[in-house]
């Protein structure tokens, strides 16, 4: 029999024994009982410390609960805080970035940025030799008695269409990494080349000069990415002396959407007032509209273009106009360009002259 069964009074009596097995078990005899209660007072301690970070918790939650009420407006303005970085902190990937259009157009993304006083393509510039009117405008006429022409003009139903349209950036990055301020201008004319009766004059140029600060943004809405959000201040006149002499002043709002090889623009614009008797054309806002809208889509190099303008009103005020425009490859970077338009507004003499317009030409760049 073992010594530890004739129950040992120490534990330093398993020493005596030669065997390892008697040895363990002597030590277990000793041991084990210890550490079971240990074990069982480990437990009980700890559920008493659970139970008392328990309460202390739920005391510093009713203390706290009146900072915690103050606390939810912080909160619901740190959710609109990062929402508004979230929509002006678009970081497009290399693939998206090769498919945007609207980030080829206006240096959206920090990696598209090239800089500033680079000069760029802004409008499509092209020329139309054949541009054809359906109802010639002999008579412009405005509400102002001073812009209104009583003598007939002579003028052909064929002429001859060119526009001309630049852009530059002159600020980058005005708010950190996002807002870009551009500089551009547009030179459209109307030339009777035909018109050898009376010397081939240039029947209507209008010129728009203009300054934009387009921001990128971050945005879905009907599946489609809001990419653009802009400020334009824009001019545009025709350059010439009474009774022709038509010109108006836009803050122009820049909403950019895309999808692939789809683009949308938005502009509704807010006319600056002038002067009743300065005024050349006080009512364009009912003819020319009041804002317009561009779809743009390219499918196999051909580039497809659609803009509407309406005047928001009903009734006798109800006008607009629609413009179709297609781009398509005729050599290298030569392009055809055909132009269909009808309604108000074709040119600023003409804005409150309804026809339809047909032309045909090259184009050497588009929209995008």
């Amino acid at each position: 029999m073992p010594l530890y069964a004739q129950n040992p009074s120490t534990p330093e009596a398993c020493l005596g024994l030669e065997s390892n097995v008697d040895r363990l078990n002597c030590y277990d005899f000793f041991f084990k009982p210890l550490i079971h209660q240990l074990q069982v007072d480990s437990t009980v301690t700890k559920k008493i410390d659970v139970d008392e970070d328990h309460a202390a918790t739920e005391i510093n939650n009713i203390q706290a609960k009146p900072n915690n009420i103050q606390a939810k407006p912080n909160k619901v303005r740190q959710k609109i805080n990062q929402n508004l970085t979230n929509l002006f902190s678009l970081e497009m990937n290399e693939v998206e970035r090769s498919h945007s259009l609207l980030d080829s157009r206006w240096e959206l993304s920090k990696e598209s940025k090239l800089g500033t006083w680079n000069l760029r393509a802004y409008q499509p510039i092209y020329i139309l030799p054949a541009f054809w009117s359906s109802d010639k405008n002999e008579f412009p006429h405005s509400p102002n008695l001073n812009n209104t022409v009583d003598q007939d003009q002579n003028l052909k139903s064929l002429e001859a269409k060119f526009q001309l349209s630049l852009k530059t950036k002159a600020l980058e990055n005005i708010v950190g990494d996002n807002g870009d301020l551009w500089i551009g201008f547009t030179q459209s004319a109307r030339w009777q080349v035909y018109n050898e009766d009376e010397s081939r004059p240039f029947r209507e140029t209008n010129y728009e000069p203009e300054a934009s600060l387009m921001f990128r943004t971050n945005y879905h809405l009907f599946g489609l990415n809001g990419r653009l959000l802009g400020l334009s201040l824009n001019h545009q006149s025709n350059g010439r002396s009474d009774p022709l002499s038509r010109s108006w002043n836009r803050i122009i709002l820049n909403l950019g959407l895309e999808k692939n090889n789809f683009t949308l623009m938005l502009r509704p614009w807010y006319r600056l007032d002038e002067d009743a008797k300065d005024d050349n054309n006080p009512d364009i806002k009912d003819y020319v509209g009041r804002g317009d809208l561009t779809a743009f889509y390219r499918k196999n190099n051909h580039d497809f273009s659609l803009l509407l303008r309406h005047s928001l009103k009903g009734g006798d005020k109800s006008h607009g106009a629609i413009q179709f425009d297609w781009s398509f490859p005729i050599s290298g970077k030569l392009r055809g360009h055909f132009q269909l338009f009808d309604g108000y507004g074709e040119s600023l003499i003409d804005y409150n002259h309804r026809a339809t317009y047909a032309g045909i030409g090259v184009s050497l760049m588009n929209w995008y």
